[in-house]
């Protein structure tokens, strides 16, 4: 009670900068500065059909941060409009680029999915958006944990779910040393779905109590047809014979992968990267530029052509929901965040589309599913960017074992489907408790 509360005092004295560091953020990124009422449990008076609960069913509420919970959380959404016909999902986010991809994802159910921004931590923001929205169950994608809201959650009745969880051995150590303020947080979750048996057992060391391991949501996300219909069309974008993608890279890992390329530059090979946060991107074309490469930005296709030779030109993609057409597009991909140690991102998009996998030595954010990947022989890991890179190359030059490599990486991502189906299966007695909206 006491960490809860000096925790509390913390979020209002923190509202000032934070309020600031949105309007700061928003200078990249305008979506920042749009419906910031809602981060404060405010809607601006709107009762409207959109914006009201049901007339019948349930609200079921599921959170995802940004971009990757997002997409991770489609096979899950559409699961559940498909289970219970009557229900409304309420999706939450942190970020515009979740919100966005959000829209995006789910543009053709506007009439059930209603989209909006999680508040920040504070008890009686968070019973403004509860009484609001009326969820009949909260779901909370892969880490979040909040303690007042799920304080409030317990308050008002709504039973929270944490699914596709995951929990490194770091993040456990941060949690463990805040045990006061997130041991009683844990003890208020009715169940957790996990990724991983490793998962699990550290995130019943917090004291959750129902842990089930049911594997990754994400492996049952279907690749769209318009995507590698898109794909078709980067790849002749490219202008090359081979591609290696270097996906969701982070600050200081484009600098890194630059410096061996300009090294070495491969002949007729493309080298396309996508920085993970979109403000970034301003900053990773003056990278390129430095190095006396040239630039070709997706998001100047259609103004301008590629110019020069595949390995003296690099395509900077400069787009948002357009991952797994990047993914179609190349021949080998690297999956960022590994090279430096922030923890990696997850590798099961490029297996999706039966692309080998490279990754760097930094993936303790996806331990488990990375070290199966690599004992599959889906992916590789590797030291360093020049490793990175003469990996790359050697599978570019070697169209057997590339395909080979490829083919594994599909088999790999095949058989890890379902988890969303057992994930669906532990909401079910939750959801179907939870009281109708118009009760």
């Amino acid at each position: 009670m006491i960490a809860r509360t000096l925790y509390s005092l913390a979020w209002h004295l923190a509202l000032p900068a934070v309020l600031l560091r949105l309007w700061w953020r928003g200078r990249r990124e305008p979506g920042y500065r749009q419906h910031v009422g809602e981060r404060f449990g405010w809607y601006g008076g709107r009762d409207n059909a959109q914006d009201a609960p049901p007339a019948s069913g349930r609200t079921i509420w599921i959170h995802a941060v940004s971009v990757g919970e997002t997409r991770a959380a489609q096979p899950l959404v559409e699961a559940v409009l498909q289970a219970w016909p009557d229900c409304r999902v309420l999706l939450t986010h942190m970020t515009p680029t979740g919100r966005a991809t959000g829209a995006a994802l789910f543009a053709g159910q506007a009439g059930r999915v209603q989209q909006s921004y999680l508040p920040y931590d504070i008890g009686w923001i968070a019973a403004r958006f509860l009484r609001r929205f009326r969820p009949g169950i909260c779901v909370l994608m892969e880490t979040e944990v909040w303690p007042n809201l799920l304080h409030q959650c317990v308050r008002h009745g709504v039973p929270v779910a944490l699914v596709n969880a995951r929990l490194s051995a770091r993040s456990l150590e941060r949690a463990q040393r805040l045990e006061s303020l997130m041991g009683p947080a844990a003890r208020e979750i009715s169940l957790v779905a996990a990724q991983t048996d490793a998962d699990a057992r550290r995130i019943a060391e917090l004291g959750v109590t129902q842990v089930s391991v049911v594997g990754s949501v994400k492996f049952d996300v279907v690749v769209p047809e318009a995507m590698m219909q898109r794909a078709g069309e980067l790849r002749a974008a490219m202008q090359a014979q081979r591609v290696l993608l270097c996906a969701s890279t982070r600050e200081g890992e484009e600098a890194l992968i630059l410096d061996a390329w300009a090294a070495a530059v491969p002949e007729n090979v493309r080298l396309v990267i996508v920085p993970r946060h979109p403000q970034r991107f301003d900053d990773v074309a003056r990278l390129v530029e430095q190095r006396g490469l040239r630039v070709f930005r997706r998001s100047g296709a259609g103004r301008e052509s590629m110019r020069g030779a595949a390995g003296e030109t690099v395509f900077l993609g400069d787009s948002m929901g357009e991952m797994f057409a990047y993914y179609g597009a190349c021949d080998v991909a690297f999956v960022g965040g590994s090279l430096l140690p922030l923890g990696g991102q997850n590798l099961i998009e490029p297996c999706a589309v039966g692309k080998p996998v490279l990754v760097g030595p930094h993936t303790f954010n996806f331990a488990t599913i990375t070290e199966e990947a690599i004992t599959a022989g889906a992916a590789i890991r590797c030291d360093d960017a020049g490793q990175m890179l003469a990996q790359a190359v050697r599978l570019l030059s070697d169209p057997e074992a590339q395909t080979a490599m490829g083919q594994r990486a599909l088999d790999f991502a095949r058989h890890h489907r379902g988890a969303t189906q057992r994930t669906l299966a532990l909401l079910r007695p939750l959801v179907e408790a939870a009281p109708d909206a118009r009760a």
